[in-house]
Order: structure tokens, then C-alpha cells, then sequence
């Protein structure tokens, strides 16, 4: 009999054998001024609609906008910190964006399972960051979760 504990069991999220269809969670984040910089220099995306109040004065959004793909990051923090949770690896994801995010906007991403498949461990996800309510962005995501059995 092995006594050693597994040093990454209080780590891992859940199993595939712990998901319904239905379960749901979230993660909200008030988006900065300095999240926008920092996101463009992390992705190299310095286009300055997010970044020059005078370039951005002249677009069809009147002001800087956030990269949609620093919102995206919130469904990401959600699926991989939350449900299905560390240990959980992504598939795909396809995405629609509806909306501008701007610095002082509280985006909160949900993602709730839609779909399970057994033979592949795949769990299906529906992904969407609301600002006030209102959607932003709609998605479908795929994980692959590990099995206790594994």
C-alpha cells in the first residue's frame, strides 16, 4: 500500500465523472486602463484603437476599446481556474464578439456545460462575457478533462 500523498491532488478541478450538463460558473473583472497597455504589450497588438484616445476619438466607438481577446482571457481564467478548473485543457473555442469593452467596464464570463462526451472525455461548454448584462461575446468551448480512472 502506497501512504505518499499525491503533492498535486489539491490542485487538480473537476474529474470528468463530477460534471452535469447544466453546472455553470463565473469569473468578473473591472477591465484598467493599465490592463489594456499591458495586454498590448504582452500580445505585441498595439493597434491603436486601444490605445490612442485621439486615433480612437475618430472610430465608430468614439474611445479606446479593450482587445477583445484580453475579455476573451476571462472565459479562459473561468474554464481553467474554475469549471472544469486546473487540469482542464482546451480544445477549441469559436467566438462572436457583439460588443466593445472599455476601460471601467466590469466584464464577468460565465461558461456553463452544454454537452458531455464520454468516449473522448470532452466536455462542451457554452462561453459568454456579459458588461452590465449585456452580452459581448458568445461562444461554444471544448475541454478535455481527465478521468479518476486515468
Amino acid at each position: 500500500m502506497n501512504d505518499t500523498v499525491d503533492q498535486f491532488d489539491g490542485l487538480h478541478g473537476y474529474y470528468f465523472e463530477d460534471l452535469k450538463e447544466g453546472m455553470s460558473d463565473s469569473y468578473a473583472k473591472t477591465v484598467t486602463e493599465t490592463d489594456i497597455v499591458n495586454f498590448a504589450g504582452t500580445s505585441g497588438d498595439t493597434n491603436p484603437a486601444h490605445l490612442n484616445k485621439e486615433f480612437a476619438a475618430k472610430t465608430m466607438f468614439k474611445d479606446c476599446i479593450a482587445h477583445g481577446m484580453l475579455s476573451v482571457g476571462f472565459i479562459s481564467a473561468t474554464l481553467g481556474t474554475k469549471l472544469p478548473g486546473p487540469g482542464a485543457i482546451y480544445v477549441a473555442q469559436n467566438l462572436r464578439f457583439k460588443a466593445p469593452v472599455k476601460a471601467g467596464d466590469t466584464v464577468t464570463a460565465r461558461v456553463t456545460i452544454t454537452k458531455l462526451v464520454p468516449e473522448k472525455r470532452f466536455v462542451e461548454l457554452e462561453t459568454v462575457c456579459t458588461v452590465g448584462g449585456k452580452p459581448v461575446i458568445v461562444g461554444e468551448a471544448t475541454m478535455m478533462v481527465s478521468s479518476r480512472e486515468a
